[in-house]
């Protein structure tokens, strides 16, 4: 039986946390974090995912606005917003919604975006300082839940083998990173990997950020071994990860649910990067 890492409570003790010090850091600056995040177009599961953004910002006593565009908007039209958020002192962190229409250059509107207001850790600079293992970098927020979730619950790092499962801008990339500062020996599998239940039953640590629901059974998996679900898949309805729970929950040391795991972390993160740029600007200016 294995040790439920309940990333869901631990989402909760940090926001409460974050509602704390913004109380503080707003009687001292006179100024609230503003987190400006841009949707564009009409996905559900963006709308989902940018209501859940909003609803925790204002929680935490932090400003939210939220900037609706069709999914018509053009690329010179979208990088003039990008232009007038950096330029404005009240917005302290900047959040593009992905995806974006294809038509638009995804790379290039996020690297116009100030890395001082880059609160999904996206940017060429913040990729660089992660990668170089700099402090000010901004990490991207799932990565940064999932170093959370191993903190909270003391899970020893130091030369233990972390095998990761995608290699994602958004997650596997910067959780290699993170793995590699925390000194772990760190393996990437991924699409063209071969004999992969054989690299990821060395694993101390397993991380799978795939997309494929319940590809990931006990096969794949060492006995003991920390099992961190990144994927959110939903199947006739039911959400589920690209770990299979049921078979892997009972040799596990210890398992991320799905939900209640990694997910609210990443919304969590999301705060604690906006409070951070938020406390660097209004510093400066003091």
């Amino acid at each position: 039986m294995s040790v439920i890492l309940d990333g869901k409570s631990l989402s909760l003790k940090l926001r409460e946390q974050i509602q704390v010090e913004t109380q503080e850091l707003v009687s001292k600056y006179k100024k609230q974090p503003h987190l400006v995040v841009i949707l564009v177009g009409e996905n559900p599961a963006s709308q989902s995912y940018v209501h859940s953004k909003e609803k925790a910002c204002i929680k935490a006593g932090m400003k939210s606005t939220v900037i609706l565009k069709e999914d018509t908007i053009t690329q010179l039209e979208l990088e003039e917003i990008i232009i007038h958020l950096n330029d404005d002192d009240s917005v302290h962190g900047i959040l593009l919604q992905l995806p974006i229409p294809k038509h638009l250059d995804e790379e290039k509107i996020i690297n116009l975006i100030d890395p001082r207001k880059d609160v999904d850790g996206f940017t060429d600079i913040n990729v660089g300082k992660l990668n170089k293992g700099r402090s000010d970098a901004l990490v991207p927020c799932t990565p940064l839940g999932i170093t959370r979730i191993l903190e909270e619950y003391n899970i020893e790092t130091i030369g233990k083998h972390c095998v990761i499962i995608g290699r994602s801008q958004i997650v596997g990339k910067p959780i290699a990173s993170l793995m590699l500062q925390r000194n772990c020996t760190v393996t990437t599998c991924h699409s063209k990997t071969q004999d992969m239940r054989g690299i990821t039953n060395q694993a101390d640590i397993l991380v799978v950020a795939i997309g494929k629901a319940n590809m990931i059974d006990e096969t794949y998996v060492k006995p003991g071994a920390v099992v961190i679900d990144v994927g959110i898949n939903r199947v006739e309805g039911v959400i589920t990860g690209d770990v299979d729970f049921d078979r892997v929950e009972p040799i596990a040391g210890y398992i991320t649910p799905v939900p209640k795991g990694v997910g609210p972390m990443t919304i969590a993160c999301l705060l604690e990067n906006t409070l951070t740029c938020y406390k660097r600007m209004e510093s400066c200016k003091q």
